[in-house]
């Protein structure tokens, strides 16, 4: 019996050591928002502890991690004006302020680090341009180098009369950034300096008229890029050249039914995101307020819509997946929520989390600390 007990209590704390808990960060701005927010995220359960201020800061448009994951920055607004800002990430997921450098043309949409850790690219939606920032071996921030974008498609009446970079990334092997603009129908696609001190200006990838590109990532074999589309609600699949650094158009797939976007007012492509296994691809639609799944072939990068979940709240800005790619998070800007699902292993449908949504002021950027 005493063997038994024994047995019981090592199965127990072996179930217990296979929970892992994670730091996820929301970036945060607008009414009652005071900066970045922490959470403790359980990836065996999908429980999200009750969000705690991490770091004080105004208007936190967009969060990206440097490559040895021990250091955040933030595209937001200093007394100053619009900068990013560096945050070193302690033991227990604190934050401190590191450095900041402004940007100097509007506030950044978005933001992400090269996956050599020696620099950094935003995106100014209304600057319109694009900036290179070098970083040191600390990560500590240079001064930026502004590159204009130039251009608009003019299809939309009101949204595509300039140009609107609106996201930055880059390819799997680093040797070339992608700045999808919105106000273009383009993505625009630089080559990264061979001594990373800059990027110069390589091609465009075009996407449908009226589309509005937003955002976009790689297949996992990086054979395929998949383009969203803000304004056509759609994603464009693009085979891409990784030797060239060029992009073809292959075909365009709607994000949500044509029936349901007809019986509403307006819709509004959001993010996108790609399962590790190649297997699924999710977008979030504000107005319709929820995650589009889509089955995804990974020998022709053809796409097939499978559902749309709501998000029980308003106006999914930003949604993310966790490190073990079991979860995806959606932030609700308008309703002041995070909500959880599971994800199909098998379908890529999503599973609401029930009774587990926290409370987040105006979250705009969800990004997890492993």
């Amino acid at each position: 019996m005493g063997k038994l007990k024994v047995f019981i209590a090592l199965l127990s704390l072996n179930t217990f050591c296979l929970a892992e808990t994670v730091n996820v960060y929301f970036g945060t701005g607008g009414r009652g928002s005071l900066g970045i927010y922490k959470s403790k995220f359980d990836t065996k359960s999908g429980k999200l502890s009750h969000p705690s201020l991490a770091a004080e800061l105004k208007n936190v448009n967009f969060l990206a991690l440097h490559p040895e994951k021990d250091k955040l920055y933030a595209c937001a607004e200093l007394a100053e004006g619009h900068a990013v800002v560096a945050y070193k990430i302690d033991k227990k997921g604190g934050l401190k302020k590191f450095s900041s450098s402004l940007i100097k043309c509007n506030k950044g949409s978005h933001i992400s680090v090269h996956p050599s850790g020696k620099f950094l690219l935003t995106a100014q939606y209304l600057g319109p341009s694009v900036a290179y920032f070098p970083l040191n071996k600390d990560g500590e921030l240079g001064e930026r180098v502004r590159i204009e974008h130039e251009g608009a498609s003019k299809v939309h009446p009101t949204r595509q009369n300039d140009p609107h970079p609106h996201w930055t990334g880059f390819s799997p092997d680093g040797k070339y950034a992608f700045v999808p603009d919105l106000g273009t129908d383009n993505i625009h696609i630089y080559k990264v300096k061979d001594d990373l001190s800059g990027i110069t200006k390589h091609g465009l990838a075009k996407t449908i008229p009226g589309g509005g590109p937003r955002h976009m990532r790689f297949s996992v074999d990086g054979k395929f890029i998949y383009l969203l589309n803000e304004l056509d609600l759609s994603v464009s699949t693009f085979a891409y050249n990784s030797k060239k650094g060029e992009a073809k158009l292959l075909e365009v797939t709607s994000a949500l039914p044509k029936e349901v976007k007809d019986k509403e007012v307006f819709n509004s492509s959001a993010e996108i995101l790609v399962h590790p296994n190649g297997k699924f691809i999710w977008s979030s639609n504000r107005g319709n307020d929820s995650v589009s799944a889509f089955k995804l072939d990974a020998a022709t990068g053809k796409l097939s819509f499978v559902e749309a979940e709501p998000v029980r709240g308003s106006w999914p800005r930003n949604i993310n997946m966790d490190p073990s790619s079991s979860w995806i998070l959606a932030a609700g800007q308008f309703s002041n929520t995070v909500s959880v699902f599971k994800i199909n292993q098998q379908t890529g449908e999503l599973t609401f989390n029930t009774k587990n949504i926290v409370s987040v002021p105006s979250p705009l950027c969800i990004i997890f600390a492993e």
